[in-house]
């Protein structure tokens, strides 16, 4: 064991080699696909899980608003002493990133959630970015397109309603959504940027809607793996994916201890979670 220094965030010691405990944090069930990606990566990682029921959903919120929100909600989970803490969700990255890791790190890790448009750019061919309506045409996602596209020809995809029927598990809702969207991207698209932590849960109900007759398999790009396996590296941890399904699992709603919102188990990756042993 080694203590890393301490700046603003809780006093707290960092176990490398060790037991290892991830924090995530989103408004609502956005989380839930990185969630699923630490398990898969670390079967034996104690979960908390930070979502705000009470704020949600942060989207409409201002800047200043919402980043208020995430530092409770963040604060909630490192009372917990995870050895990082993920923000599990674009949004909450784009506002409220800077403060938390002014508030927590260097003694808390802080990791954000960022489109994965550059290793979908490394494809080649036309890309389409879906995203919420207040993130498509953005200064931050336009920023990253300038930075990390380069030469590949960008659609960007207003998916307006998309992450609040996920969130509720509203089938109808889900379906004309993405039907939505999919009117919007261009033919020749042959991969995917899901902009939103949300639509990782439906990604293979996008793959569907998305896919043209013929066409080579439709890539998607989301962003739960490269967060996960980021986390771990930050706090020295290595993926064991064969260690003891033996992680617990703890979920705070605005603060107050729960248990998973019932709309997640209608995604394979809340079912997933919900056979994780209860923390104690």
């Amino acid at each position: 064991m080694r203590s890393l220094p301490h700046g603003t965030g809780p006093r707290r010691r960092i176990v490398y080699g060790g037991r290892v405990k991830i924090a995530l944090m989103d408004s609502g069930i956005g989380l839930l696909a990185a969630t699923a990606a630490v398990r898969r990566l670390r079967p034996d990682a104690d979960l908390i899980l930070s979502l705000d029921p009470d704020g949600m959903p942060w989207g409409p919120r201002t800047p200043e608003d919402l980043t208020a929100r995430a530092v409770a909600v963040a604060e909630a989970a490192a009372a917990h002493r995870p050895d990082a803490l993920i923000v599990g969700c674009n949004t909450a990255t784009v506002h409220a990133l800077p403060a938390l890791r002014a508030r927590l790190e260097p003694a808390l890790p802080v990791i954000g959630t960022v489109p994965a448009i550059k290793p979908a750019a490394a494809g080649g061919g036309p890309v389409a970015i879906w995203a919420t309506p207040a993130t498509t045409g953005s200064s931050y996602q336009r920023g990253l397109i300038e930075d990390y596209a380069g030469d590949a020809t960008v659609t960007e995809v207003p998916c307006p309603g998309l992450a609040d029927a996920v969130e509720h598990a509203d089938e109808t809702a889900i379906t004309a959504a993405v039907a939505a969207a999919a009117a919007l991207t261009p033919d020749a698209v042959t991969t995917v940027v899901l902009g939103c932590t949300h639509y990782e849960l439906v990604a293979e109900r996008i793959r569907a809607a998305v896919q043209r007759p013929g066409a080579p398999r439709l890539v998607l790009h989301g962003s739960a793996g490269a967060v996960a396996a980021q986390a771990l590296r930050r706090i020295g941890a290595r993926p064991d994916p064969g260690a003891p399904a033996e992680g617990t699992l703890t979920v705070l709603l605005s603060g107050r201890e729960g248990t998973l919102p019932a709309p997640a188990l209608a995604y394979a990756e809340g079912r997933l979670l919900r056979a994780v042993t209860p923390a104690r």
